[in-house]
């Protein structure tokens, strides 16, 4: 009996967690609106940007280009807290933090070693079909960048 009740108590947490994290704005696959987008000469950019549960974290997977046009991929998988997660496939930074800030904004942190290299936030309106990042950005060369890229839900 104190298994089922055990086993009943996990299942509604985790069916907890999933419909906290579905009712996050953030969620979902975002496409790269170039147009109304504004990047600095040399910028990376994400074309495709996808966050979906993964157990009681958030897996954030991104395909885009990088500053010299070659094709990009990395993913960063840990919780909106504010702390800093592993993030794979960056060569600008090797951990990742989002914090929220309230149910439409995130704050974004990313660092190499100890070194901060990007810092932004990142703002779903509030229909839920844009959203928009602003970046500031170091490159390998020390000069910062600046950065708007707007996207559309899919």
């Amino acid at each position: 009996m104190k298994g089922i009740v055990i086993l009943l108590t996990l299942a509604a947490l985790f069916v907890g967690v999933t419909v906290c994290l579905a009712d996050s704005p953030q969620m979902g696959t975002w496409k790269l609106n170039e147009a109304k987008s504004k990047f600095s000469p040399g910028a990376a950019k994400n074309n495709t940007v996808v966050y979906e549960a993964a157990g009681d974290s958030v897996k954030v997977t991104v395909d885009g280009t990088d500053g010299s046009g070659n094709p990009s991929h990395n993913e960063w998988t840990g919780k909106f807290d504010g702390k800093f997660y592993p993030v794979t496939g960056d060569p600008t930074s090797d951990m990742r933090s989002y914090r929220k800030i309230n149910s439409r904004t995130l704050a974004l942190t990313a660092k190499s070693g100890t070194k901060v290299t990007l810092t932004g936030r990142i703002v779903v309106s509030a229909n839920g079909k844009t959203r928009t990042v602003t970046t500031t950005a170091t490159d390998a060369k020390g000069k910062r960048m600046s950065n708007r890229a707007v996207y559309d839900k899919q």
